[in-house]
C-alpha cells in the first residue's frame, strides 16, 4: 500500500496539512490567470473566439431568420451548452439577447427610415409576435415602437443616393503628351 506522501504524488490536487483526505483544487491551467482583486479569469483562446464570431457572425448576417441555439452551435462548432458559454463569456451577453438587440437594432433604422407598418417591421426583422417585439423594444430603447417612430428625425438623403454619391469615381488617364 502506498504512503501519504506517494498518494499526494499520485492524485491530482495537493495535500492540505492537518486535514486527512482533503485536498487543494488541481493548480490553474495555463490558460488562467489572477486578477489584482484574487479572482481567477480564464484568458479566450484564439481558436475559441474564432469559432465564436462565426456564430456573431451568422447572426448578424441572418438575423431576420428563425435562428436556433443548436444552428448556432453548430456554426461555431460547439455543443449548445458549451456554445452559450462560452459566447456569453466572451461577448457579455447569452447568444439569444444578442441576437434580440441586433433585430432591435435593425428594426430602429427601419422605424426611422421606411415607410412600413409596426407589424410588418416586426416580421421583417425575425420577430414571431408582435408582443415580443414591442416588450424587447421598449425594454432595450425605452419607449414603444410607435413613440420611437414619432421622435426618430428621417434620414436627409435617401440611402441609394448616399451610396452613388459615396461611390469612388472613374478616373479618367490624361493623355499622353508625348504621343502622336
Amino acid at each position: 500500500m502506498p504512503t501519504t506522501r506517494s498518494m499526494a504524488a499520485i492524485l491530482p490536487g495537493r495535500h492540505v496539512a492537518g486535514t486527512p483526505g482533503r485536498q487543494e483544487p488541481h493548480p490553474r491551467t495555463p490558460t488562467e490567470h489572477r486578477t489584482q482583486d484574487g479572482h481567477v479569469r480564464r484568458a479566450q483562446r484564439t481558436d475559441v473566439l474564432i469559432h465564436l464570431r462565426k456564430a456573431r457572425d451568422l447572426m448578424d448576417a441572418r438575423f431576420a431568420d428563425p435562428l436556433t441555439l443548436d444552428t448556432l452551435a453548430a456554426a461555431a462548432g460547439f455543443s449548445r451548452y458549451h456554445f452559450a458559454r462560452e459566447f456569453k463569456a466572451a461577448f457579455g451577453e447569452p447568444p439569444g439577447a444578442y441576437l434580440s438587440r441586433r433585430r432591435v437594432e435593425r428594426a430602429k433604422d427601419l422605424l426611422a427610415n421606411a415607410n412600413l407598418t409596426v407589424t410588418e417591421i416586426c416580421g421583417l426583422v425575425g420577430f414571431s409576435s408582435l408582443g415580443s417585439f414591442s416588450t424587447r423594444f421598449t425594454e432595450l430603447v425605452g419607449c414603444s415602437p410607435t413613440d420611437y417612430r414619432g421622435r426618430a428625425e428621417p434620414a436627409m438623403v435617401p440611402g441609394c443616393f448616399v451610396i452613388a454619391w459615396t461611390r469612388p469615381a472613374i478616373q479618367e488617364k490624361p493623355a499622353d503628351p508625348g504621343a502622336p
